[in-house]
Formats: C-alpha cells, sequence, structure tokens
C-alpha cells in the first residue's frame, strides 16, 4: 500500500511537470500533430526500442540473480574507492539545510524521472525520427554498459560503508521513498551512478537539439547537474560514482549517434515484425 501511494505521488508530479513542459517547449498542436502521426515515428524507431527493452528486461532479471554472481567474482570495490576519497562526502554533507535537502531530494525522484520521460515526448514531436532514436539507443547503452559494472563489482554506497559520516538524508527525511528505490536498485550497485549517466546523457542531447528545443538545453542542463550533485548530497553516491557516470554518458552519447548515423531508422516496419499480429 506505502509503495502504491509513493508511485501516485511520483507519477503525479512526474505529470504535472510533463503536461506544463509539452505545454511551454513543444506546444499542443504540435504534440497532437505528431501523435496523429504516431506509427510513423514509432516504425522509425522501432529497432531502438527493442534493444532497450531487452536490456531493460536483464536488469530487472539481474535484481535477483546479479548479486550472487558479484559475490562469486568478489570484485567488492566499497573499500578501494573509501581509500581514494575519504570523507568527502561527509563533507558535502556539512553543508546540508533543511531548504537545500527537500531541494535535492525532489531532483533525485521527481526531477530525474521528468529528465528522462520528457525528451522522449519532445523528440517524439519532432518530424524527423533520428533524435528519439539516438536518444532511446544512449539509454539502452546505459543501461546495458550499467548493468555490466553491477554484476563485475560489489559497491556500496556511501550511507553503507560509513555510516557514521555520511548520512542517508534521502531515507531520514523521505522514509517511503526506500520503497520506490528498492523496486529498481539494490545496495551493492553504485558504481557507476546511472542517475549521474542517463541525466548527462540527456543534457548532451539537449545541446544536440539547441536549436529545436533552446529552453529544454537550459533546463535540462540544470536538472542533470543538480541530479550529480543530489547523488552524493544524499549519501546514495561516491564522487568516483559519478565521475564514472560522466564517462559512461560520453560512450552512450556517442554510441548511439554513431550507430543511428549507419543503420537509420526504419521506413516500414520488416515482414517477421509486421505480420506477428496477424499469426495465430
Amino acid at each position: 500500500m506505502v509503495l502504491l501511494e509513493t508511485f501516485l505521488t511520483l507519477a503525479a508530479y512526474v505529470l504535472a511537470m510533463l503536461a506544463v513542459g509539452v505545454a511551454i517547449e513543444v506546444g499542443p498542436r504540435r504534440f497532437a500533430a505528431a501523435v496523429g502521426d504516431a506509427r510513423r515515428r514509432l516504425v522509425g524507431v522501432a529497432p531502438y526500442v527493442l534493444p532497450l527493452l531487452v536490456v531493460l528486461g536483464m536488469r530487472r532479471l539481474a535484481l535477483t540473480v546479479g548479486p550472487e554472481l558479484s559475490w562469486y567474482l568478489q570484485w567488492n570495490v566499497s573499500g578501494l574507492i573509501y581509500s581514494l576519497e575519504g570523507a568527502t562526502i561527509a563533507t558535502i554533507q556539512s553543508l546540508a539545510t533543511p531548504a537545500v535537502t527537500e531541494y535535492f531530494v525532489f531532483v533525485y525522484l521527481y526531477g530525474y524521472v521528468f529528465l528522462l520521460v520528457f525528451p522522449v515526448l519532445a523528440y517524439f514531436a519532432l518530424e524527423r525520427s533520428e533524435r528519439l532514436a539516438e536518444l532511446l539507443a544512449a539509454y539502452g547503452l546505459n543501461y546495458g554498459l550499467g548493468l555490466v559494472c553491477y554484476v563485475l563489482f560489489v559497491s556500496y554506497g556511501p550511507r553503507n560503508v560509513i555510516p557514521g559520516l555520511a548520512d542517508s538524508l534521502l531515507f531520514t527525511t523521505h522514509p517511503t521513498a526506500q520503497h520506490l528505490t528498492a523496486e529498481v536498485n539494490l545496495p551493492t550497485n553504485v558504481f557507476p551512478s546511472l542517475h549521474t549517466s542517463l541525466s548527462v546523457t540527456v543534457a548532451l542531447f539537449a545541446w544536440r537539439t539547441r536549436r529545436e528545443y533552446p529552453g529544454w538545453l537550459v533546463v535540462a542542463g540544470l536538472l542533470a547537474a543538480s541530479v550529480a550533485v543530489a547523488t552524493m548530497y544524499l549519501g546514495i553516491h561516491w564522487v568516483t560514482d559519478v565521475v564514472g557516470g560522466f564517462a559512461l554518458a560520453g560512450v552512450a552519447y556517442w554510441g548511439a549517434v554513431r550507430a543511428v548515423e549507419r543503420y537509420g531508422c526504419w521506413q516500414t516496419l520488416p515482414p517477421w515484425l509486421a505480420d506477428l499480429p496477424s499469426r495465430r
């Protein structure tokens, strides 16, 4: 029941922000026209949607079987990261105030989801499908490469390694948030920071589409920077995780752009896929 209430609160905030964003940056008429032409646009990005769905499915499966493999490999890098950083996160948290904490909690929970979903809608509204295809491919690369790292490395965040120095500000100020985070991640999966990598990826694409959506570049840049800081301020990630997230974002952005440049978008569905609904 608590999980449902938390999810509904998240959905309400994000939907409200999406409605405002689409109305201001995309425009209702433009978006409505895109919805009317949805089939062509969805067909165009289909080769990038399918791998993303596979990766997300594998990531969900890894939440149950991944830890066993991770501990079998015994590559626990938590101590190494702590030896490199020491009490850096505690120093960052020493600047905490109630107002700043509320801001970063909001950004981490609600702003992050908005940051990932809005460009999907905005690029869907563009006449050509390449930008949306690139974004979806980049999401797939982020999740896929992140999953590999999560399986290879056991890595606990500051709130687990140095609980006496770093507070879990997210859970102490909003205890119900742990019901959501437990559904999508594990305490051992912190390197690299996917919150950071995906947010920076969105910011990179916001720069790529700055002519189409100049206002979005400003919003995406501010939110991406805020998310990266929030992961450390709230005691969830190390600085090392955030740096790794920046690197992952660069790789995912570059790989996605090159993939779409090489393979392009579909003009029509291939026969094997177009015939699926009619098969019995």
